[in-house]
């Protein structure tokens, strides 16, 4: 499974309840440089609706999720699906939010290789840097 988050430089991903930020060019990215398909819950939808590509909503996507399955997580933890992973794909805002919701897993963890980083603008963030990580096994 590929596990695909947007955070802000607190490692940050959701404020009273709701996402920090959106921006459609991350949505183009996941769907044209990461899969062609994203497993999304019924929150994330909205996200997905217009965007002309595939995306399957699912309330369990992630326990369900197999070898090769990208599923897109922002209001939930992922720490307990990590194991489950080949890679883990992360966009950074470039911002600092208020946030009540973090991600649960630490970059610097030994298991997460960084294999690539890149920069883009997007339509409401002059800078979105995007960091894919391999998971290897323990």
């Amino acid at each position: 499974m590929i596990l695909v988050v947007c955070i802000d430089d607190n490692g940050g991903m959701m404020f009273n309840h709701r996402r920090q930020s959106r921006d459609r060019a991350v949505i183009d990215d996941i769907l044209n440089n990461v899969s062609k398909c994203v497993k999304i819950c019924e929150y994330s939808k909205p996200l997905f609706e217009n965007s002309g590509g595939e995306y399957i909503v699912a309330e369990n996507f992630l326990e369900t999720a197999v070898f090769g399955d990208c599923c897109f997580v922002e209001n939930c933890g992922i720490a307990d699906y990590i194991d489950k992973a080949s890679k883990l794909v992360v966009y950074k805002w470039n911002r600092r939010y208020p946030s009540d919701f973090s991600l649960d897993v630490v970059l610097f963890d030994d298991r997460l290789k960084l294999c690539g980083r890149t920069e883009f603008k997007g339509n409401s963030h002059e800078k979105i840097t995007k960091e894919v990580y391999e998971i290897c096994e323990e």
